[in-house]
């Protein structure tokens, strides 16, 4: 038979891994809220994401259309296709997928525009215009096999996302 110390000592024991056994229960149900709040917080930013990039995919598509028409100077657009691509949060690599489009851009960027470029004497400005034509006529024909690329990538990525 137990004697009284022994029982107390089990009724002890009994209470004690009940108490872990319900501490242990809440927290795992802490961590099941807390691994949920975060997924919904992933996925948040994923859709903001997503939206960001589908914004910017869409003006990627109408400059596209537009420098395939020829509606749009190689030079602008080529300027306004890069800073786009590389505001992209969900798309790496576009430089190398479309490098003759980034290789004007770097080779114009330096150039001063709108009120920096009236500021400068005719002469400066003719230099920067030629140095631009230079740039547009070598890269030309690589310019617009990228930008009919970029065309079909951007309407394709933005119908992805929007799925």
């Amino acid at each position: 038979m137990l004697t009284e110390p022994w029982i107390y000592a089990i009724v002890s024991a009994v209470v004690i891994i009940a108490a872990l056994a319900f501490y242990a229960v809440k927290l795992l149900s802490q961590l099941k809220q807390q691994t949920a709040k975060i997924e919904l917080a992933e996925q948040e930013k994923k859709m903001a994401l997503a939206k960001h990039d589908t914004k910017i995919l869409k003006s990627v598509v109408i400059i596209a259309h537009a420098m395939k028409e020829e509606q749009c100077d190689i030079a602008e657009g080529c300027w306004r296709l890069s800073v786009l691509l590389d505001s992209l949060k969900l798309s790496e690599g576009l430089s190398e997928e479309f490098p003759a489009i980034f290789e004007l851009y770097n080779e114009i960027k330096h150039m001063p525009i709108l009120e920096e470029r009236k500021k400068l004497a005719k002469n400066e400005r003719m230099k920067l215009d030629l140095h631009r034509m230079k740039a547009e006529n070598n890269l030309s024909a690589k310019i617009k096999i990228d930008v009919t690329s970029l065309h079909q990538y951007a309407q394709e990525r933005v119908s992805a996302l929007a799925n």
